[in-house]
């Protein structure tokens, strides 16, 4: 049996020096120290041998187990080390070579369109404040002079959840419960930037989802020239020092009086064209004096305070300051066209 052992041995051994994949080795494991193995075989066997030769066997063996275990464990580690150095001749890295250029984002465009609005007009003392956008109907439209079955709520086609809840359809409400806040016993000069919502068909130039910006400033002694002032100096800052503005008569239920504001079309100077449809204008934002009404809902006096307010569509502004043509590329998130408008 001790002449068995050491023929395993050495026959493993050999098999070992020979083998030349990690495979053939874990063969040779499994064939000499696995359960059905010579060695364990051997073992079995010692129950025939006398009490004085059997721990001298079981020695014998617990050392050939070692020594074999020990030949496959550092073939092992030199095919290893032989099939890594092989890897790392046939896969050699020019460190010469330029790196792979890394993709940096940026804001999204009506982002920064919106962050240079603000920016804007914190420049002119207002303050940036915000608001829920599921909004009650009663900030929405009644404390806005709304009131139910007010005509002009059709055109804001609304999206409701309950009769008293729904998506806000502009950012108004922010200003009526900024001025609720107050109670009238404050001046008040703020902007409210948000998304709204309302049912409508998307196409080039609508969508159900669109981003406004919605301006209010009411004091005492508050007047139309005021209000102009302010768009003048915003359209020739955001637009450039060349444009001119009009305001044109118009409706709003908040307001009154109320305009609607233009600036002259930057491709023909307000001479006619194709963009601007021969008028040499271009409209951008509606507004005028607060209502008396909704001064009077909000807790203000009318006859002390009156105040002026007015609202841009955040994609309207971007698509004439651009040239873009479509408002849902703002939405597709194809980054080919975002990326022109934001620096890696």
């Amino acid at each position: 049996m001790k002449e068995r052992l050491q023929t395993l041995q050495q026959e493993a051994l050999n098999k070992v020096n020979q083998a030349s994949t990690l495979e053939t080795l874990q063969a040779i494991r499994v064939s000499y120290l696995g359960k059905k193995g010579p060695i364990t075989e051997v073992l079995r066997g010692m129950g025939k041998l006398s009490p004085e030769e059997r721990p001298v066997i079981g020695d014998l063996a617990n050392k050939v187990r070692e020594s074999i275990a020990t030949g496959l464990d550092n073939k092992k580690a030199d095919l290893e080390a032989e099939a890594l150095e092989k890897k790392l001749e046939t896969e050699q890295i020019d460190v010469t070579l330029p790196g792979r250029p890394v993709s940096v984002g940026g804001p999204h465009l009506l982002t920064s369109i919106v962050e240079e609005i603000e920016n804007l007009f914190i420049g002119m003392g207002f303050e940036v404040r915000e608001g829920p956008e599921v909004e009650t109907d009663y900030y929405n439209f009644e404390a806005l002079n709304l009131p139910k079955g007010h005509p002009a709520r059709d055109m804001q086609d609304s999206f409701y959840i309950t009769e008293e809840l729904l998506l806000r359809t502009h950012t108004s409400p922010v200003q009526a419960r900024t001025m609720g806040k107050y109670k009238g016993n404050k001046s008040l000069k703020m902007i409210c930037p948000g998304k709204v919502y309302r049912r409508d068909t998307d196409d080039a130039t609508h969508s159900h989802q669109f981003t406004q910006v919605e301006g209010l400033y009411v004091d005492k002694d508050v007047r139309m020239s005021d209000l102009k002032g302010v768009l003048n100096r915003f359209a020739k800052q955001f637009f450039g020092e060349e444009r001119e503005i009009r305001l044109r008569p118009s409706f709003f239920p908040f307001t009154e009086p109320s305009v609607e504001m233009d600036i002259s079309c930057k491709v023909c100077h307000g001479k006619g064209c194709s963009v601007c449809k021969q008028t040499g204008w271009i409209e951008i934002l509606g507004g005028g004096m607060v209502h008396p009404r909704v001064l009077e809902m909000a807790g203000y006096d009318p006859t002390v305070y009156s105040g002026f307010a007015f609202g841009m569509g955040t994609e309207r502004i971007a698509m004439l300051k651009y040239g873009v043509d479509d408002i849902r590329y703002f939405y597709t998130n194809d980054v080919r066209f975002l990326s022109q408008y934001y620096k890696a």
